[in-house]
């Protein structure tokens, strides 16, 4: 049964401008840069049928172009209970869009609904007990700025999951280009 999600893949000299930031943190596993991607829409654990029917919906989204996005800073998730640091991606209509068009995709094929608010972003590290808030604060204030790195996304993907702590590797299932 695999675990899928949709995501839109980095490119590798921006995973490698990422990678700089890490360490220094107690606490964290940091995600390895090959597997850095922006979460589009997370599916879970699916059969094998239903994985086909959702590699299928996905060639319907609607033709758009390239997509460019811009990363502006690090972040964490989980205030008083610090549990994942990531990298913002600066907000996009663009990107909404495609989101929420593959929410009605998956949506339509009986998946419930995503619970989350879609904020998106690249983990960087999922974060054990030991990244205390106080600790997340001095990294994120010595290491959470950056000069603004950008790219144009021409595809999304469908990705597939081992079951793991700390997630990855992660596998193109199938890409669909944006245009």
């Amino acid at each position: 049964m695999p675990r899928l999600f949709t995501g839109i893949e980095i490119p590798p000299e921006i995973g490698e401008a990422l990678a700089r930031h890490r360490g220094g943190l107690p606490g964290a596993r940091w995600v390895e840069p090959a597997d850095y991607h922006v979460t589009l829409r997370f599916i879970g654990d699916v059969d094998g049928g239903l994985a086909e029917e959702i590699a299928v919906a996905l060639g319907e989204t609607r033709p758009r172009g390239a997509l460019p996005l811009t990363l502006d800073g690090l972040a964490s998730f989980g205030g008083d209970r610090p549990h994942a640091l990531y990298a913002r991606i600066v907000p996009s209509p663009a990107l909404d869009e495609l989101q929420a068009e593959q929410e009605r995709l998956m949506r339509r094929l009986g998946l419930k609904p995503d619970s989350r608010r879609f904020t998106p972003h690249v983990t960087l590290a999922r974060l054990r007990r030991e990244a205390t808030p106080g600790a997340v604060a001095h990294y994120l204030a010595l290491q959470g700025g950056f000069a603004p790195l950008a790219f144009t996304a021409a595809r999304f993907a469908l990705y597939s999951a081992r079951d793991s702590v700390g997630g990855g590797p992660y596998v193109v299932e199938a890409a669909y280009p944006l245009a």
